[in-house]
């Protein structure tokens, strides 16, 4: 991919290498009410990939929605559940063992401040054993229409970013939980 991303913050460049992450438990509101959830709700956004980047929900006609909510990772219970297909295929990069589940966020790249070979950085935030639960619950508000387009803000999730002290995580635990944290203010709708 080697797209060139600008830090609000700084000038240096970023080149991102790899982007994955899971949309999991989808689901519509309205006025605060589940009118739609979808069933076996795992999907494998990669940025490589195009196809991938939309999701059809198959929903009941005529529905009224105001706010889409959606899960940034696997559930618990999807990663004690056992390796699945589809996009949950292990043979996808996104599966590290049955002790540690799932990898829900894979971002990789090089930075000009990393003090890593090629200043390369990888962060690989999964996990599903408390208290470093890494799932996180994005809530949107959306017009209601057909189409919901969702847009990332990867900036945001790296404009806070130490690249000289923080450049990989590549387990579950404490510094993958609070990295998750940042997940909520990546996602945003065209309002």
């Amino acid at each position: 991919m080697n797209e060139q991303i600008k830090l609000p913050s700084e000038s240096d460049s970023v080149v991102i290498t790899t982007l994955k992450y899971y949309i999991s438990g989808i689901q519509l509101l309205w006025q605060g009410k589940t009118v739609f959830r979808e069933s076996n709700s795992h999907h494998l956004i990669h940025i490589e990939e195009s196809k991938s980047l939309t999701i059809p929900l198959h929903t009941p006609k005529n529905i009224h929605f105001d706010t889409i909510e959606f899960c940034v990772g696997i559930d618990s219970i999807s990663n004690v559940s056992g390796a699945f297909g589809g996009d949950l295929d292990p043979t996808l990069g996104m599966y590290w063992t049955w002790q540690s589940g799932y990898i829900n966020f894979k971002l990789e790249g090089i930075h000009p401040k990393c003090n890593s070979r090629k200043n390369e950085f990888q962060f690989h935030i999964g996990g599903y054993q408390m208290p470093y639960y890494p799932l996180q619950e994005i809530k949107l508000s959306i017009p209601n229409k057909k189409q919901i387009d969702i847009y990332l803000q990867l900036e945001k999730l790296m404009a806070n970013l130490d690249f000289k002290t923080q450049k990989s995580i590549m387990i579950p635990g404490k510094e993958a939980m609070d990295f998750s944290k940042r997940f909520t203010q990546m996602f945003r709708t065209q309002q």
